[in-house]
């Protein structure tokens, strides 16, 4: 095996498949980075069984070369060296071969590494997904789904099916839900499809490092689904996770039918606000605040820590209508919600103190957050 690349190109291929990669893994071959040499490029796989990334670098792609000089092989790398190698070699191309006892060799400008690789024959296959259901969405249409949604699933291992975000198609329209039982956020797109998907819940892990490797690019990204398995694929990419079994709680159950107190108001001027409540509510381990609507459409935004002090702040808000209310929540809840809402102005519909809220932007009812206030006595 044997080929010469640029070392930006593998740098970032390198980047990409290392998300996959655990040195927790049980299979020892995993802690390794499988790299595949053919004449039409370079494939780099990595995988540690939930989640499974390759990434190709084409030989040459719109008359830019990127790799050349190609003796076909395959082989594994150490993951744990090979990286920290690339990033510090000192010149832009990068000569790499291995001989017939799998010793690889790295060379760039008067740097020389040599390093000894495993037999890829050994490395686990990766199933090819080739399923009936599929469908593609444009890359930063994806990225946002992410984002609005996947901050809200749950960090904690006691209900399993929680850590991920339950995806379903219907009635033409994708919709992305996570909560962690004291909030919820979700975001439905149309989408014209002839596809029939069946609800999958992804592990928020899997959809946060998708999001990072996404570059923002115009292209589009086909996702695919098998009975345990989700397929992200674009030009370059193939990202595979592992689905979360387990039934997802019925969601819809949770949202308010109709709101007692409204509330609209700019996005970010309630978000530093809350923000700067916070500073003082941190003592108490939730981070509490208090938000109590006045008269002429002002609202008060209070946080309190007996031993550091208090903050108070008056807000004013475009409309309140519906009936006084005073209400206690999650600062940090709160905070993540707006950053999610990517509109100006939210509507914020309660219904009573003890009740979960929504936050939704004014004219957009497809984007949904909702939190779940705080008892304070």
């Amino acid at each position: 095996m044997k080929f010469s690349i640029q070392r930006e190109q593998l740098m970032e291929s390198v980047q990409h498949v290392m998300k996959a990669i655990s040195s927790r893994t049980t299979i020892p071959i995993l802690t390794g980075m499988k790299l595949e040499v053919s004449q039409q490029g370079v494939k780099l796989t990595g995988s540690d069984s939930d989640i499974s990334i390759e990434s190709f670098i084409p030989a040459e792609e719109d008359g830019i070369v990127y790799v050349e000089n190609i003796e076909p092989g395959s082989v594994v790398l150490q993951a744990k060296y090979f990286p920290e190698i690339v990033r510090k070699l000192p010149q832009k191309t990068v000569d790499i071969e291995s001989d017939n006892r799998r010793n690889i060799t790295i060379r760039s400008g008067k740097a020389e590494f040599h390093l000894n690789g495993q037999d890829a024959e050994e490395y686990p296959q990766l199933p090819q997904l080739h399923t009936e259901d599929s469908f593609e969405l444009p890359i930063d249409l994806l990225k946002n789904l992410i984002r609005q949604t996947v901050f809200a699933v749950s960090t904690s291992e006691t209900r399993p099916i929680l850590t991920g975000v339950h995806v379903k198609l219907e009635e033409e329209e994708l919709h992305f839900t996570a909560t962690d039982s004291h909030r919820l956020a979700s975001r439905k797109i149309p989408l014209e499809t002839k596809t029939d998907l069946p609800p999958v819940v992804i592990p928020g892990k899997s959809l946060t490092e998708l999001n990072k490797i996404l570059g923002d690019s115009e292209d589009t990204i086909e996702l695919s689904v098998t009975e345990n398995q989700v397929l992200f694929r674009t030009k370059h990419l193939y990202f595979l996770s592992r689905l979360l079994d387990g039934n997802y709680p019925e969601t819809s159950r949770l949202i308010p039918e109709e709101s007692k107190t409204t509330v609209k108001i700019d996005t970010k001027e309630l978000l530093q606000s809350v923000d700067r409540a916070s500073l003082l509510a941190k003592e108490n381990r939730n981070n509490v605040v208090r938000l109590i609507t006045k008269e002429d459409n002002q609202i008060e935004i209070y946080g309190n820590s007996p031993e550091v002090g208090n903050v108070v702040e008056e807000v004013v808000a475009d409309s309140i209508e519906g009936e006084d209310l005073k209400i206690s929540f999650s600062a940090k809840y709160m905070m993540d919600a707006l950053k999610a809402v990517d509109y100006d102005q939210v509507k914020v519909e309660f219904t009573g103190a003890m009740r979960p809220f929504l936050i939704r932007p004014v004219d957009d009812e497809q984007i949904l957050q909702l939190i779940l206030p705080v008892r304070t006595y």
